[in-house]
């Protein structure tokens, strides 16, 4: 084929450098498949578009209507996936592996468009935990809030999943309301470039929003402030120049890393031969060496197992591994395609080189190719008997299809041994033992951003020990550079700042779009349940008439519910519990019958109750006690075009106006 002349989107057009380009090879056959070049663009003008063009189009769309729009980017992916996934055969990967990166990255999207609109509201600031009230009349209150970022994140991606690496940071960036300059790794940035025209072709995204570098950035971080991002997935050295840079540490520029880390895995000591979970993770150590033919950031490559089982463990191992077909991943029948380039083999086997000098390879040929031109190699499984006598074996990563078994002698030995890779992405542990479960996370949680505890329970619906999964955190500490992707509306947080104001209830409600207790309420007719979504305003209120609770309608209660709890029943008991007077009122009473003094029961845009949060009863009621209910409209979300949730605040006091019950009731209403 005519190698593709990849090209940069910049400042809301499509630009093909004519100088300096660099040939990009298939990995299957070494020939040239594209050149790219980012010769003579305007590195400032992009940050620059992005900051005055890209960030307020984006913060002008609520969080909803961001989440609409990662929606359809994602539909429009999966509309389009087999274009990608032609082009992902000249990395070496598999249509399996492929899988991973082209419908799981849109699944990652997908994913934040359901979050976005089920757990973040229809607007444009984010409230972060509860009022804090900060003075004796509540006249002056605190409130958290979240606000999105006025800069642009830069993003920088590695070559092993170039649409999910790059899909999996634009999902939340996106979300928080922020621009991005994509700036993927060049050997697969082909397959990134045509997963950007997808996106750019459907319109959704605002000008601005999204640009696009193949090649180098040029001086692109001189130009960043206070307000940008840094997010970079690849190696540990290039991570360390990033974080280094000094314009960087000046500006005090947000930066993510997720670098290379040595992955454990750890058969647990309860584990023999005949448990399940012996063939489970035998299994799961030949998959994470195989998939993407090694190349993840998560895959293993620290294997321990009990001393005792080690042999057994070699054998199973390499008795799998003697089933993998490499070749080329278009041919029916191979399971592992080849590494991504020339240069990554090349990389990989002098990681072997130096691996092999403190551990013997028990399976596989790094050198010997098994299939003619291209990026091929044998899985590599190496075997270090001496494991604390080592260091390289700790410290130095093949970023292929290789692995080394290690033995340990006790549990603690295997927590000390998973530690001695000084943070990773993720650990995996194999056993049925609670105890030794407990004891792991306990001793080693600290060292990993995810923790896969897999068992017999659990292993048909296990995504894996190297599947990162968009509501959970993807990251870690230490070698594996410190920060954190993803993990559901985390992920939306580093792009956001956290501000904590200050003030009266009155502005905060107005600023936040949520009444606070202290506000005024507007009590005039209609009731507000007559008042359709639109229509309703935060801070609509209704007073009721009041009830009095009786010994009669306790024991009713009691008995038409079976609910006959002692506190209800029983003079005596009740009076000898330090928190009851007597005889009280069941709280789900209190409810009922707060709910029959506020609510209107003639049909309206009322449409359903969906549930209440919040609920806490502060003071018992006794029989003879009244009740009343003050509900106020407390914060709307919209949902469709239809109807929309209501949260309001409902405070139910007795006849000296004390507080006996507080909660958030949820409604769904009409337009």
């Amino acid at each position: 084929m005519k190698p593709l002349k990849l090209m940069n989107y910049v400042t809301g057009t499509w630009y093909g450098a004519a100088q300096n380009l660099e040939p990009v090879a298939s990995a299957v056959t070494g020939e040239a498949v594209a050149e790219l070049g980012s010769h003579g663009i305007d590195f400032a003008a992009m940050a620059a578009h992005a900051r005055a063009v890209g960030g307020p189009a984006l913060r002008a769309m609520t969080f909803h209507e961001r989440a609409k729009m990662l929606k359809g980017l994602a539909e429009a992916i999966m509309a389009r996936k087999e274009e990608l996934y032609a082009l992902s055969l000249h990395t070496g990967a598999t249509r399996g592996d492929s899988w991973i990166d082209i419908e799981g990255g849109a699944g990652t999207l997908f994913a934040y468009a359901s979050k976005g609109r089920r757990e973040l509201p229809n607007d444009v600031i984010l409230l972060d935990g509860a009022v804090e009230g900060l003075s004796k009349r509540g006249t002056f209150v605190g409130q958290h809030v979240f606000t999105s970022l006025q800069g642009v994140a830069i993003h920088i991606n590695a070559f092993n999943f170039p649409c999910w690496g790059m899909l999996e940071k634009l999902g939340p960036t996106f979300l928080a309301g922020v621009p991005a300059i994509v700036k993927p790794a060049s050997s697969t940035s082909y397959v990134t470039e045509a997963c950007v025209r997808i996106m750019l072709e459907t319109g959704l995204l605002p000008e601005g929003a999204l640009q696009f570098i193949v090649g180098s950035v040029g001086d692109l971080l001189e130009h960043l402030t206070c307000q940008d991002v840094v997010s970079f997935t690849g190696s540990a050295a290039t991570a360390q120049k990033l974080q280094n840079h000094p314009v960087i540490a000046r500006e005090s520029v947000r930066f993510v890393a997720e670098r290379d880390s040595l992955n454990a895995t750890v058969l647990g000591p309860d584990c023999t031969t005949e448990t399940p979970e012996f063939e489970i993770f035998v299994k799961e150590v030949v998959r994470e060496m195989t998939t993407k033919a090694g190349q993840k950031c998560t895959a293993i490559r620290r294997t321990f197992v009990p001393a005792a089982l080690i042999d057994d463990v070699e054998h199973a191992i390499s008795a799998r591994l003697a089933k993998v077909v490499v070749g080329d991943p278009a041919v029916e029948g191979t399971t592992m395609g080849s590494l991504a380039s020339e240069r990554q083999l090349r990389d990989v086997r002098a990681a072997i080189a130096e691996l092999a000098t403190e551990a013997r390879i028990v399976f596989g040929d790094p050198n010997t190719s098994p299939v003619e031109g291209g990026a091929f190699m044998s899985p590599v499984l190496l075997r270090c008997d001496a494991p604390w006598d080592a260091s390289i074996v700790h410290d130095r990563e093949a970023f292929g299809p290789v692995s080394t078994l290690m033995p340990y002698a006790d549990l603690e030995d295997a927590i000390r041994l998973c530690n001695r890779g000084q943070g990773s992405l993720v650990m995996s542990l194999f056993t049925y033992d609670t105890e030794v479960a407990s004891a792991v996370v306990m001793g080693a949680g600290a060292y990993h951003g995810r923790v896969l505890i897999a068992d017999r329970d659990c292993a048909r619906e296990s995504t894996g020990h190297g599947s990162p999964l968009p509501g959970l955190v993807h990251g870690g500490p230490g070698r594996a550079g410190g920060g954190e992707e993803m993990g559901g509306i985390r992920g939306v947080h580093h792009y956001m700042q956290r501000t904590a104001l200050q003030g009266s209830p009155r502005m905060l409600s107005a600023i936040g779009h949520r009444w606070i207790s202290g506000t005024a309420r507007e009590s005039d007719a209609p009731h507000p349940f007559r008042l359709g979504f639109n229509s309703l305003e935060i801070g609509k209120s209704i007073t009721t008439k009041s009830r009095t609770i009786t010994l009669e309608d306790i024991e009713h209660f009691a008995e038409f519910t079976g609910d006959t709890f002692y506190a209800h029943m029983d003079e005596e008991a009740a009076a000898a519990n330090p928190f009851f007077p007597g005889r009280v009122a069941h709280g789900y009473l209190i409810l009922s019958f707060a709910a029959g003094l506020f609510v209107d029961p003639a049909p309206g845009p009322v449409l359903a109750n969906t549930g209440l949060d919040t609920l806490r009863f502060i003071k018992p009621v006794s029989p003879g006690d009244t009740i009343a209910v003050q509900l106020t409209a407390k914060a709307k979300s919209r949902r469709n075009e239809e109807y929309g949730e209501v949260r309001w605040d409902a405070l139910v006091t007795n006849q000296d106006d004390e507080p006996v019950a507080t909660y958030e009731l949820l409604t769904m209403n009409a337009n």
